[in-house]
């Protein structure tokens, strides 16, 4: 989460992405399908993150960028107390994915052993 550190929570990374944009809370809710009252309660995490069809309709809608999106979807995450709603289904068709998961919190790998298996992946897309 390198970008708006300062957004301590998903309402407010939502708000400031949206105002960065210089789209109105309405404008927004229209475009999700929403009402402004629900929008504004989201935004002030007064009701819980939205839905993830209505996230990647948020990321349209703003045109966020990868890092931005994942950056949203981590937040929406947290603020369920939950894995970031883009990650379930991908961890749930791949039994190999939850192997290497639990193997790694049994070994307790740390940030830098992690860093070295996302670089490594990397690695393959060039």
């Amino acid at each position: 989460m390198n970008e708006h550190t300062n957004c301590k929570n998903f309402g407010q990374y939502l708000t400031a992405k949206r105002e960065e944009r210089e789209i109105t809370l309405r404008e927004m809710a229209r475009k999700l399908g929403v009402s402004a009252p629900f929008l504004s309660d989201v935004e002030k995490n007064r009701t819980a993150p939205l839905t993830k069809d209505r996230l990647k309709r948020v990321s349209e809608v703003l045109c966020l960028t990868t890092e931005e999106k994942n950056t949203m979807y981590d937040l929406a995450g947290r603020q369920r107390n939950t894995v970031a709603p883009d990650l379930p289904g991908y961890i749930m068709e791949r039994d190999y994915v939850a192997v290497a998961l639990r193997t790694a919190r049994d070994l307790n790998a740390g940030e830098a052993e992690w860093l070295q298996f996302v670089e490594n992946l990397k690695k393959r897309e060039g």
